[in-house]
């Protein structure tokens, strides 16, 4: 059968009825998105697709196709994370003034690559020094072609700075044709955004075509996802044009958004047919963006998405950012002030830099999630920073992405070090045409009350999330203890053992759910790998999605489950919980603070000690009145470990006492 992905929302809500705990409900103070404040359900798990990009970012994604993405795919919630300088169009290209094959603006490169297709029988494109625009002194671009086909320029900036939405974005060109007809015809063609099937058009990435010398009146005709805008341009005089995008767009797709769409790409080519000869010469290409001065960038990605207001009814989505000159960082909740940006746009990976931009975002608000960690990095020296520089001050980092196991493995050095900082898992997604087909295709899961961005964020920032595959598994992860749930807090507790009830719906058959525990005896840089045992609980031994596991926390353990797939594959892993004897030396955050007792509708109080009140299972509290067996130390396991308890087969001789995990310390 193989793995199966797990689409029934219906039993992942039965899931949620059965932990019987209370939402956590932690205030924090982040801006209203302009969405209606959502019904709250009752603590329910959310799905989430953390990292996607659209139409202000440089992909081929528009909003509306992620969004039929999320759609097709049971998502709940979509966090819009594009760049933050892209949002603002900071540096992008202003002005191509077609004095070479390759020109400046501001230290960054604009360039020229030609191709063509068809049967010309002659080409050529030459940078010449006359004629040329009245009010553009230098060199212009002749384009001459004949048969039957088409010369290629396509254009490029730097880092693909010419991209961006188009909602405010107007082009100026001046043409000059010399030799021009019917079948000889100047092409503007610029590529627009991938969007889902729609009004007798299939699903794909628009093209827009404006032909030049062909028509005596302006023309619009649209063919599935290709729409042409005929201008007129006579032969033998300079006229400078204006291509307006937006306006043309929505008449030539009135069912779309039409801000929805990117200036993806851009060329110029001379098109002929018949055997015809044609001839143009180009200069100034101005990209004249009207809004997107400081923070009206923002301002303008918000009235795009208003576009979408009650289309995917189904669907929860909230504006964030991806900042993106430094270490990337994505922004969730918050104010959304953009920072400042660097000319030119360079990114900073120096570590100093970006802890000083998550200060800067802390103090706007919100949770900061640490993207692709290992972009700059090995697994190694990132688990040193996460170490030695408490993981840069974030809230939040990427996990659930390739390769997994790595990134786990630097997440587990931090976990032994009480580095609590909440593990997501993202897809990355620039395109929006097939989110289970990319490399990284991980969705984050909560425990919420709502989808309402307040609800999400603090659910993100008290570590109650876990990530899994998005085609291999969807079921829900969670740890409990004394009832309430615990997955992301950090407990200080004198009792000798503990009982934790792992929470685990779904399972594909022939997977297996692993239990993590580590130590946590703060080694520092001085040890920097895990200290870790994984023990195993098959899919078959789960009891109607749980298992209770007697845990004995030693000097300081931390325990995580994961899901690992019959092929060995990590398919889904939840947050830690840290069960220690006394608090970290920067404190517990508020956020994940324990405690079983319930504090108001609706919310969890964590504080920092579990003592003599704590409420017990009765396998927990017989074994508190056991005499404590010796700690059996293990460190960096290799082979993983039979689990005891409530569903569980025999544990091995080797493991210390029937029923018990190794103790740690």
């Amino acid at each position: 059968m193989g793995d199966r992905a797990r689409l029934d929302r219906r039993s992942l809500l039965a899931a949620a009825g059965g932990l019987a705990v209370a939402g956590i409900g932690v205030p924090v103070g982040v801006a209203a998105t302009g969405d209606p404040p959502p019904v709250a359900r009752g603590r329910r798990p959310i799905s989430m697709a953390m990292h996607l990009h659209a139409s202000f970012s440089e992909g081929v994604a528009s909003y509306a196709a992620h969004l039929d993405q999320a759609r097709r795919n049971a998502v709940d919630v979509i966090w819009w994370t594009d760049h933050d300088f892209r949002v603002a169009a900071h540096d992008h290209r202003r002005v191509v003034h077609f004095d070479g094959p390759e020109e400046a603006e501001g230290g960054l490169a604009w360039t020229w690559k030609e191709s063509t297709e068809g049967a010309l029988t002659a080409s050529a494109a030459d940078f010449v020094p006359a004629p040329h625009a009245d009010d553009d002194p230098g060199r212009a671009l002749r384009l001459t072609a004949a048969g039957a086909g088409t010369l290629w320029y396509a254009g490029k900036a730097w880092n693909w700075t010419h991209t961006g939405n188009i909602s405010d974005t107007t082009l100026h060109l001046d043409v000059l044709p010399e030799t021009a007809g019917p079948d000889a015809t100047l092409v503007v063609e610029i590529a627009l955004s991938h969007h889902p099937a729609g009004a007798g058009r299939p699903a794909g990435q628009l093209v827009l075509r404006y032909r030049l010398g062909a028509a005596t009146e302006i023309r619009h005709r649209a063919d599935g996802r290709h729409g042409t805008v005929d201008v007129p341009a006579p032969a033998g005089a300079w006229r400078r044009h204006t291509l307006d995008l937006l306006a043309d767009v929505r008449r030539l797709w009135p069912d779309l958004v039409a801000g929805d769409n990117s200036l993806r790409g851009l060329r110029l080519g001379v098109q002929v047919a018949a055997g015809a000869r044609g001839a143009y010469v180009v200069d100034r290409l101005v990209f004249d963006r009207a809004r997107r001065a400081g923070q009206a960038g923002e301002e303008l990605r918000a009235e795009v998405l208003r576009g979408y207001a009650g289309a995917y009814p189904g669907v929860t989505h909230h504006r964030a950012y991806e900042v993106s000159m430094v270490r990337h960082l994505n922004w969730f909740g918050g104010d959304q002030t953009l920072p400042r940006f660097p000319s030119p746009p360079y990114r900073d990976n120096d570590v100093g830099a970006t802890e000083r931009m998550v200060e800067f975002l802390h103090g706007h608000g919100g949770v900061v999630c640490w993207n692709h960690p290992l972009d700059v990095e090995r697994r190694e020296s990132l688990a040193r920073l996460l170490v030695e520089r408490h993981a840069l001050g974030v809230d939040l980092i990427e996990i659930g992405r390739e390769p997994v196991d790595d990134h786990l493995w630097a997440y587990d050095v931090a976990a032994r070090n009480a580095v609590p900082v909440t593990a997501v898992g993202v897809t990355d997604d620039h395109d929006g045409t097939d989110w289970r087909a990319g490399r990284d295709r991980h969705v984050t899961y909560v425990w919420a009350a709502s989808t309402g961005r307040d609800d999400l964020v603090a659910a993100l920032r008290a570590g109650q999330a876990w990530f899994t595959d998005l085609a291999r598994y969807r079921g829900a992860l969670d740890l409990e203890i004394g009832g309430r749930s615990a997955m992301g807090a950090v407990l200080t507790t004198d009792a000798g053992d503990l009982t934790v009830r792992l929470r685990a719906t779904d399972l594909p058959a022939g997977a297996t759910l692993e239990v993590v525990t580590g130590a946590v005896d703060l080694a520092g840089v001085a040890d920097p790998t895990p200290a870790i045992e994984i023990g195993q609980v098959p899919w078959r031994q789960l009891r109607q999605g749980w298992h209770d596991l007697p845990v004995s926390p030693g000097a300081g353990t931390y325990l995580r489950t994961q899901v690992r797939g019959r092929d060995g594959v990590v398919i889904g892993a939840g947050n830690p919980v840290w069960l220690l004897r006394q608090p970290p030396v920067r404190g517990i955050p508020p956020a994940r603070r324990f405690s079983p007792r319930p504090s108001g509708k609706g919310t969890v109080v964590r504080e920092p000690a579990l003592r003599g009140g704590l409420q017990l299972f009765p396998r927990q509290r017989d074994a508190a009145r056991r005499p404590r067996r010796p700690p059996v130390a293990s460190r960096n396991a290799r082979r993983p470990a039979r689990l005891a308890g409530r569903g569980g087969p025999p544990v091995p001789a080797a493991v210390a006492g029937p029923g018990q995990l190794p103790a740690r310390g």
